[in-house]
């Protein structure tokens, strides 16, 4: 979980700076990462990054608030005590973090690195973040995954043949067959769109 929350991290700061409640939110709204990932994982995470010079913390300060004439008595304490407490909670400011040139460097190799593709969820992280790759990265992202679809295909349909299993079992494995061979023709779809990519690419190269 931890280079998966850190391809994750990284590749939400590629775009723009953000603070910790940001990157959660983030993290789950648009890269769909688990919404059970928590502050107690993000901070440490983030935490981790700068000890690696990945990213780097800036400290914000909120503005403060000019206290208001409100023609009253009670409306002018409650004045004070509204800036008293904004300044109160605005001394401090927000940590926002951005990304380093040497955390760009990490996130495309470790988005890039199969030791780290091992399940469904991991590669819809990685083609959410696919624009960052080469066309021949992105070939070679799709390529390891259809081979491992392949593989889990094989496997459930052997399940929905096997005369052991009874009905409800073997319709389950039938339906699991039919969710790779969607997921299969997604990424077959997907692979003529990078090879043309990656053919146009080359050219361009030359």
């Amino acid at each position: 979980m931890l280079r998966v929350l850190d391809i994750a991290i990284l590749g939400l700061l590629m775009d723009r700076d953000h603070h910790g409640y940001e990157i959660r939110t983030q993290l789950r709204d648009r890269l769909g990462v688990s919404a059970n990932v928590s502050f107690g994982s993000i901070y440490p995470a983030l935490a981790r990054l700068e000890r690696h010079d990945c990213v780097e913390a800036v400290a914000t300060h909120e503005p403060r608030i000019s206290p208001l004439s409100t023609g009253s008595l009670s409306g002018e304490r409650a004045s004070l005590r509204s800036l008293r407490t904004s300044q109160g909670l605005g001394r401090r400011g927000r940590k926002v973090y951005r990304i380093t040139e040497r955390g760009r460097e990490e996130f495309v190799a470790l988005l890039a690195d199969p030791a780290t593709l091992d399940d469904s969820k991991n590669f819809s992280l990685r083609m959410a973040l696919a624009k960052y790759l080469t066309p021949n990265l992105r070939v070679g992202l799709l390529e390891r995954r259809r081979n491992d679809l392949v593989g889990r295909l094989a496997e459930v349909r052997t399940g929905a043949d096997n005369e052991q299993l009874d009905v409800y079992a073997r319709s389950v494995m039938r339906h699991a067959a039919q969710g790779v061979e969607l997921d299969l023709a997604w990424i077959d779809s997907l692979l003529a769109t990078e090879r043309n990519n990656q053919t146009a690419f080359a050219q361009e190269a030359k």
